[in-house]
């Protein structure tokens, strides 16, 4: 195992599961196809669609390989206890405001893979990240960006 594994709620980790599974079943079963109907077109170094169904089988071959190595070193985590509790966990939604700024940003905190519409993804081992793990509301965090020191207070934690 990595020595930061990609933390996963259970629900992400099952998404992946499902959809790898899709891909090398389904997925390649599709793709084979699309390249056979296109090689009965005739010339493969003239033929679109050839080529677009290869390109397709490559995306879907990297897209397989990720996977993979996602759930091979994941880590499945319950955010709902941490949440419950009130602190910063992988799969936790973090509001935080940045000291001098009125505005509130929302980050959810784990892989890109837990991505949710209107949120964008912290990763836990980000300066921020590690920064904003095991808090709580009302605690203020320092880290270090690239521009100096930051500090950002903690208003909200939710699933």
């Amino acid at each position: 195992m990595k020595e930061n594994p990609t933390q996963l709620t259970p629900a992400t980790y099952e998404r992946l599961v499902a959809e790898l599974e899709d891909l090398t079943t389904r997925g390649r079963v599709e793709i084979a196809r699309a390249i056979e109907a296109a090689r009965a077109l005739g010339d493969l170094s003239e033929n679109g669609d050839y080529h677009a169904a290869k390109d397709a089988q490559g995306k879907m071959e990297a897209r397989i390989r990720q996977i993979q190595a996602i759930l091979e070193d994941a880590l499945v985590v319950e955010s709902s206890e941490a949440a419950a509790g009130g602190t910063v966990a992988t799969g936790t939604v973090v509001s935080i405001c940045y000291e001098g700024d009125d505005e509130i940003e929302c980050f959810l905190v784990g892989s890109i893979e837990e991505r949710r519409d209107g949120v964008e993804v912290l990763s836990p081992s980000s300066p921020l990240g590690q920064a904003l793990l095991g808090r709580a509301p009302g605690d203020t965090v320092e880290y270090e960006a690239p521009g100096g020191m930051l500090r950002v207070k903690i208003v909200d934690v939710g699933a």
